[in-house]
């Protein structure tokens, strides 16, 4: 059976919240995102969703009397911990990372009960593959196959006050940017990494590009980074497309969270986003 590299297309980001899931759902709506209600997944984790056009942010955590359930995924630091990856056959993915020597275990099915906009109920069922963990520090890397994508990508959760349509750029903070992107060099092809001049790689991943940078451009880009960095690689920031800044400062005023302007964007540092340095640009 012939093995076909996946395309580089980001599907979603982990933003690892852990027992804090009210503070961060609040934060977030104060930021100017429309949040799905909690969701529950069958392996022990609960969810909020801010759906965007081609990818989605998830804040992930749990709730008291379901801590003890998947705790691999608390060991992360607090902020932006999963990178993931469109898949339309978990399968076969699993096949070419085995065949790269870069998988980690086999794939995982689950679910989540979903009330749609309609009030109609549905379970969002997905299949998941993962890297090997110690390819990725501070984080999870992992491809997703929505088996019900309409569970997740309906009109009525993709309209944000802060006009967000999609997640454009995905930033890991490296004191060896190179060293950092070389486990996605293996698993998309080293051509699709490109240099860049201010030492950066970037890497072309559907509506969003995922950049491997020093601190510096990050620091420079988003004027923070999260406060735990110390020089390893970390998933630190994102970078979101607006209809309109002002609807996003208008959100920041009244939910009274902290920002700076850049030109064409504006920027809320990493300490007042849950450990992420957020960037919205036009």
């Amino acid at each position: 059976m012939a093995i076909t590299v996946p395309l580089p297309r980001l599907d979603h980001v982990v933003i690892n919240v852990a027992d804090q899931l009210d503070a961060a759902s609040t934060l977030f709506q104060r930021l100017g995102f429309q949040l799905t209600e909690r969701g529950h997944h069958s392996l022990g984790s609960s969810n909020h969703l801010a759906v965007f056009g081609e990818n989605y942010l998830e804040l992930l955590g749990y709730e008291a009397a379901r801590g003890n359930l998947r705790q691999d995924l608390w060991q992360s630091p607090l902020g932006l911990s999963g990178l993931v990856w469109k898949s339309d056959d978990a399968d076969a993915v699993w096949r070419y990372l085995e065949s790269l020597d870069i998988d980690g275990e086999p794939p995982a099915s689950f679910y989540r009960p979903v009330t749609l906009p309609d009030g109609s109920a549905q379970q969002a069922r997905f299949r998941t593959v993962r890297l090997r963990s110690d390819l990725v520090p501070n984080g999870r890397s992992l491809f997703c196959q929505h088996e019900t994508p309409q569970a997740v990508w309906q009109p009525a959760w993709q309209q944000h006050p802060n006009g967000v349509s999609n997640i454009v750029e995905f930033v890991v903070v490296a004191q060896d940017p190179a060293a950092a992107a070389l486990v996605y060099s293996r698993l998309f092809g080293a051509g699709r990494l490109v240099a860049c001049q201010e030492g950066a790689f970037v890497l072309k991943a559907g509506a969003a590009t995922v950049r491997f940078a020093a601190a510096e451009y990050v620091v420079k880009r988003f004027n923070s980074l999260p406060d735990d960095y110390d020089g390893s690689a970390r998933m630190a920031a994102l970078s979101l497309h607006t209809q309109d800044l002002s609807k996003v400062k208008a959100c920041l005023l009244l939910g009274d969270v902290p920002f700076s302007e850049a030109e064409n964007a504006v920027r809320v540092a990493a300490e007042h986003a849950f450990g992420v340095a957020l960037r919205f640009q036009h």
